[in-house]
């Protein structure tokens, strides 16, 4: 099949009768007709135009197009309501479009801007103006940690992501962000000396442009900016290790376990269970005090036990009924901190040669617990078992293991002697005390 290019003008005649003329005219010459030259068409294509506005149209007016097209049709595309498609400006169609867009973020932003100024600000949120952001410290489960200032001071920011990789739904990320809200506004309010202290968080409707050493850090709204104080000691685990093979003093160990127990017992003075007790979250300040850290986890404690369940926390500090998927409270910070009190004792990890599953298995179904030395003083020896129960209501509360810890004698020594010694803990059935 041929196809004709029509010519740029027409003839001005009745309608009807060119059609029929045409007609006739094709059908005599059929035969005879040479065969078409294929012109070019760039002059031929043709676009519909409608003279009536509609709401479509309107549109496309405030865009620029409208005014346009109709410039286009009287300047040349005739009067049949087509436009000549060689008179089409796209590059002056994309500038239009992209003028528009521009004015339209703009005012849009402007508009947030005007909202987020009328918004009255929480108590506990922090100027992301004066915040600049420093290289990584440290990378957890929930986000990473970094170095930082904020207004002079040297802190710690760790960026929790709740919506990494697209894991969880816009609904679930905003009922984070509220339950976030109300705790955070209880952290803020928490003052002791065994506490990491909470300096405010930025929870942005809209991403957040933080300064750092390299220039800009855009921070998407899913992702939660908490400030605290910055802790140059490290974590207490890596002051452990660091000791494994030397140990600690008695008395070094008794401070650990009551800086570590007087942050716990204040926690839960205010209702707050943290839930991820272990070494790795106590920092150590530079006069090595504890400091109990990452409340990535933590949470107020339900009035109804049955509002806190699943499995939470790390595996080789969990409390049996966390482990189990059963209803618990903050018994769960004490029996994780009954495993700490091993582990500081020790400068070891608990239950090293387990997988993930013989843990969970043994500590729920065989009463799975690290091996006491038996350089270990009763008084701490006692505490430990006390604390790391099977059955949470006979575990005692923190305040009451202070008392405990404060009490024991430690003049006369009695840390964990290392194992490459004749008397090594583990490797006789005398009790030597260790210094």
């Amino acid at each position: 099949m041929r196809y004709t290019a029509c010519s740029a003008t027409t003839d001005q005649g009745p309608e009807t009768t060119t059609k029929k003329t045409k007609t006739k005219n094709q059908t005599q010459h059929k035969t005879e007709r040479p065969p078409t030259q294929v012109h070019n068409t760039t002059h031929s294509l043709r676009f519909p135009f409608s003279s009536s506005l509609t709401q479509k149209e309107k549109k496309r007016r405030e865009l620029g197009f409208f005014d346009r097209e109709r410039e286009m049709k009287e300047g040349g595309g005739g009067g049949d309501g087509f436009v000549r498609a060689d008179q089409i400006d796209l590059k002056s169609l994309d500038e239009q479009l992209d003028r528009h867009l521009s004015r339209a973020w703009t005012m849009e932003k402007k508009k947030e801007e005007e909202r987020e100024r009328g918004r009255q600000r929480e108590e506990w949120e922090i100027d992301p103006a004066k915040l600049l952001i420093k290289g990584v410290i440290a990378r957890g489960t929930f986000g990473t940690v970094h170095r930082g200032l904020y207004d002079g001071q040297d802190v710690a920011v760790k960026l929790l992501d709740w919506g990494e990789e697209g894991n969880r739904s816009e609904s679930e990320v905003a009922a984070l962000r509220a339950a976030f809200s109300q705790e955070v506004s209880v952290w803020h309010k928490l003052d002791h000396p065994n506490v990491t202290k909470f300096i405010g968080a930025v929870m942005g409707a809209r991403d957040l442009n933080i300064q750092t050493d390299n220039g800009q850090l855009v921070i998407p709204s899913s992702v939660c900016c908490v400030v605290v104080e910055y802790l140059p000691g490290g974590a207490l685990k890596t002051f452990l290790i660091k000791n494994r093979r030397r140990k600690l003093a008695f008395k070094v160990v008794v401070q650990l376990a009551l800086d570590l127990a007087r942050g716990l017992s204040y926690l839960h003075s205010k209702k707050i269970v943290h839930r991820d007790v272990k070494t790795e979250n106590m920092l150590l300040d530079k006069s090595r005090t504890v400091k109990i850290a990452d409340f990535g986890v933590a949470r107020v404690e339900a009035s109804n036990p049955s509002d806190m369940t699943g499995e939470t926390g790390t595996l080789g500090y969990m409390a049996p009924e966390v482990l189990n998927g059963s209803p618990y409270n903050r018994k769960c910070d004490v029996y994780s901190f009954g495993i700490c009190l091993w582990e500081i004792y020790c400068c070891d990890m608990p239950y090293p040669d387990l997988s993930f599953s013989e843990v969970t298995s043994a500590v729920v179904r065989q009463n799975l617990r690290p091996e006491i030395p038996r350089c270990c003083p009763n008084a701490f020896a006692n505490v430990m078992r006390r604390c790391w129960d099977a059955n949470p209501d006979r575990r005692p509360e923190m305040a009451e293991v202070v008392t405990m810890l404060e009490a024991i004698d430690t003049s006369k020594g009695g840390g964990m002697i290392p194992l490459d010694q004749p008397q090594g803990c583990f490797s006789c059935f005398r009790k030597y005390r260790g210094p």
